[in-house]
């Protein structure tokens, strides 16, 4: 499918399906103040991004979507 040309359509659900990551990152231009991102690249390596300066609050950021993620009722 291509989706280049708007044939996919992402709905504000929890999925338990991998998501494309590059139309993960275009679909969220616009909507962040700010974010860490963690990952793998494309050779299996870890990749860890963000655009907060301070180590502290880019550690605080992600316990804090770690606890969320643990209360998430499956």
């Amino acid at each position: 499918m291509d989706t280049d040309k708007g044939n996919v359509i992402q709905l504000p659900v929890i999925t338990r399906l991998n998501l494309n990551a590059d139309l993960t990152l275009k679909n969220l231009t616009g909507k962040l103040d700010g974010f860490v991102l963690a990952g793998y690249d494309k050779d299996g390596n870890e990749f860890f991004s963000s655009t907060y300066a301070d180590g502290g609050d880019a550690l605080w950021l992600l316990e804090r979507c770690k606890l969320a993620l643990l209360t998430v009722e499956s």
